[in-house]
């Protein structure tokens, strides 16, 4: 682009030369050329206020095409959650530290801490690797809290945020300790009824044992008036004596059945337990119509709408935790049997067990995609199966939601 201001300083520079040669005869040359070297100074003046103006405005541009980059890029790595959650995300678990606990263990940052005192791991709360400015707390379950549901300790420990909380439970405790659940890690209840195949050869299900065999389960499970009703059991089979320990089973050298999860006691029993040491046949008590989530994590419903920034921001992160667990177990197994060796309450739980776990989850379809291609979502006609079975009077939307799950997240 011409730049008129050198012109105009050209142009003064010649007629001062000139000035200076010819004295008092160049006046009138120099006042003749004045009228121009003006209207070269406005034009000069125009131009650059163009120029300027134009500057502005493409600096202006470029100001909001960085802003509008940036404000993406946050879009694209942001982990944050700080601005929607409390400093620190607590969660009861329902059970000891074990694999079918993976997605939660796995958004626990690299600088954890295990209190075995009070049965609690805490660390930075991570997504994908990355800190998302605030900490989380597992807390564990089982006998670290009476053996006593997750819903009447959310309850009693109103500090604690969310918890593992199954269908079945949601719908005994609805009028009086009600609470709404907003994504499922499990697609599928771990819990199964085993048997020995060597002394029921025929048996592919629970209804095909010989109506004398006895069933051992821990008493209050929810699924047993389901199966009597069902004609899949009688009374004089069930026997509500089990304690978790594999003594009577082995005692009785297979003539009777017993509860497992078909995620530990198959690998247990044959490479765990010396006196057994052999395979185990069982059924999930998923597959006999009994389709309860039973790990779905969930909120008090009362404080639902409080927690409901949190709630939408975090799952997304426990859908892509499950998702990243199942995919690369490895680290966060190691997480798991520390906690499990650190608090040293009887429970005992293998490295082995927790591989054997994993593979077991994805086999049998106890971590999967819901009716779609996403992970964590619920069947809201699944749920409504359980509603109507218990005979309870309440709609799933009363449980859970779908409303912040991410479609797009799945195996």
């Amino acid at each position: 682009m011409r730049n008129p201001l050198k012109r105009l300083l050209a142009l003064l520079f010649s007629f001062a030369l000139i000035a200076a040669a010819c004295g008092s005869d160049a006046t009138d040359a120099v006042d003749g050329v004045t009228d121009a070297a003006e209207d070269v100074a406005d034009d000069a003046m125009e131009e650059g206020e163009g120029a300027v103006d134009e500057a502005m405005e493409e600096g202006d541009e470029a100001m909001d095409d960085e802003a509008m980059d940036d404000e993406a890029m946050d879009a694209m790595s942001d982990h944050s959650l700080a601005e929607h959650c409390p400093a620190t995300v607590i969660i009861q678990l329902d059970w000891n530290p074990e694999a079918e606990h993976g997605a939660m263990y796995e958004m626990i940052g690299d600088d954890y801490t295990i209190d075995a005192e009070n049965f609690v791991v805490s660390g930075s709360l991570v997504s994908g690797g990355e800190d998302t400015g605030v900490d989380i707390e597992i807390r564990t379950g089982g006998p670290a809290i009476g053996f006593q549901q997750v819903t009447a300790q959310m309850y009693q420990d109103t500090d604690i945020h969310f918890g593992y909380i199954s269908t079945d439970e949601a719908i005994e405790n609805y009028n009086d300790l009600p609470t709404t659940s907003f994504v499922a890690p499990l697609e599928k209840n771990p819990q199964i009824i085993m048997w020995d195949p060597a002394t029921y050869p025929e048996a592919e299900t629970i209804a095909d044992l010989p109506e004398e065999t006895i069933i051992r389960y821990f008493g209050g499970a929810s699924y047993i008036p389901f199966l009597l009703d069902q004609g899949i059991v009688t009374d004089a089979q069930l026997d509500d004596t089990y304690d978790g320990q594999p003594s009577v089973f082995v005692a009785e050298q297979g003539a009777i059945a017993q509860q497992g999860f078909a995620s530990a006691e198959p690998y247990v029993y044959e490479n765990e337990v010396p006196e057994w040491g052999k395979p185990v046949a069982y059924q999930l008590i998923h597959d006999t119509g009994f389709e309860i989530y039973a790990a779905a994590i969930g909120a008090r419903s009362g404080d639902f709408e409080e927690l409901t920034p949190c709630i939408a921001a975090i799952t997304p992160v426990i859908q892509q935790a499950q998702v990243d667990y199942v995919n690369s177990p490895a680290g966060t197994n190691e997480l798991i049997i520390e906690a499990v060796e650190a608090y040293d309450n009887g429970w005992v739980y293998s490295a082995a067990v927790a591989d054997f776990s994993v593979e077991a989850q994805l086999s049998n379809g106890l971590v999967g995609n819901g009716p779609d291609a996403t992970l964590g979502n619920f069947d809201l006609a699944r749920v409504q199966s359980v509603i109507d079975i218990v005979g309870a009077e309440m709609t799933p939307e009363d449980l859970v939601t779908n409303e912040f799950i991410d479609d797009s997240i799945g195996l």
